[in-house]
């Protein structure tokens, strides 16, 4: 069953990440040269692990938020592009060790690690590109950037812990959901943003900016991400559409749908994702419920709420192509849904 989700206003030219994507073109390049030679080791599973997930064709947005962040104020060096691939890292490293977490079988579309290698080797592949991530920050010798990165493993990490706490608890709020989003999702985006003037020696009124753009950025992307599981198609997610109600995960879809249903209602939702009755027929069942009370049309209104303070955020910035293309990756995130 696909869903239809309506944004409020439509615009004739589809939002795109193709103005990023040029930009850091030339910068992108020496990160993917230093991604594949950090990702190098004597012991083969390693490379060949990594290797799998990195070729995936993820967008690498993170890394390059950091290299436009860094650019947006004049930054000349090369710490940005050891400080981009440790964010693609710690971005990787997540990803081996939530496939593991969350049982799930594809990434991108393919196969994830965990099911070609085991879970034992994800979860140590993953802590070998930590290190290597937390190796190249040291290298960069700036102990603000090392502090606004580990200090997002470490929120990662919470964010993950949180994750479990609350799944498959019908009772979890949009307050207790959104934490776990910032935590997991926006804290990686907010860092990311934040290290590009660290490292450019901008102001502290430049980092805010770009930390709160990073923030609110993440936080909509993953709320576009939450509400595509149940309004996407397969080819488009990198995953089957329903894999989070199969796997039982309270997402803000579910919380509207299910606080405002009826008791009945209330019923069949706790027995789908508190007991595991995730039937094709209850996935049917729940989506319709989802569109019956606009859950995604609110979650997509929430995702565009956080875009909007993610372009305040950069509001009082020079007028650049880096600024524009900026602003414009924020419309591609939430403009995904179309």
């Amino acid at each position: 069953m696909g869903v239809v989700i309506p944004l409020e206003e439509s615009k004739n030219k589809l939002a795109s990440i193709k103005p990023l994507v040029d930009l850091t073109k030339a910068d992108m390049e020496r990160v993917n040269q230093l991604i594949l030679s950090k990702a190098g080791s004597d012991v083969q599973m390693i490379p060949e692990v990594a290797e799998h997930l990195i070729s995936s064709g993820g967008k690498r947005l993170r890394p390059m938020l950091t290299i436009a962040s860094a650019a947006l104020y004049n930054y000349q060096g090369d710490n940005h592009i050891k400080l981009a691939t440790s964010v693609e890292f710690l971005h990787t490293a997540t990803l081996l060790h939530d496939d593991v977490v969350d049982e799930s079988d594809l990434r991108r579309g393919r196969s994830t690690a965990r099911m070609i290698w085991g879970n034992q080797a994800s979860v140590l592949v993953g802590d070998f590109l930590l290190g290597q991530a937390f190796r190249m920050m040291v290298e960069v010798g700036s102990l603000e950037a090392l502090d606004v990165l580990s200090s997002a493993a470490c929120v990662i990490a919470e964010g993950e812990v949180l994750q479990l706490s609350v799944s498959k608890n019908m009772e979890t709020t949009e307050d207790d959901y959104l934490s776990v989003i910032r935590a997991k999702t926006a804290a990686l985006f907010a860092a990311a943003a934040e290290v590009g003037p660290i490292v450019a020696n901008a102001g502290k009124a430049e980092r805010n900016a770009l930390k709160s753009y990073g923030t609110n950025l993440g936080l909509a992307f993953q709320l576009v991400d939450d509400a595509l599981d149940y309004g996407g198609k397969a080819a488009d997610l990198g995953k089957n559409v329903g894999d989070d109600f199969r796997e039982g995960k309270i997402t803000l879809p579910v919380i509207l749908a299910y606080r405002r249903g009826t008791e009945k209602e209330r019923a069949f939702w706790r027995d789908a994702i508190e007991t595991g009755n995730n039937s094709d027929e209850n996935l049917e069942k729940a989506l319709g419920l989802i569109t019956k009370y606009g859950a995604l049309a609110d979650t997509i209104a929430r995702a565009v709420h956080y875009g909007t303070i993610a372009r305040d955020a950069l509001a009082p910035l020079p007028e650049t192509p880096w600024k524009s293309a900026l602003l414009e990756v924020i419309d591609f995130c939430i403009e995904r849904v179309n």
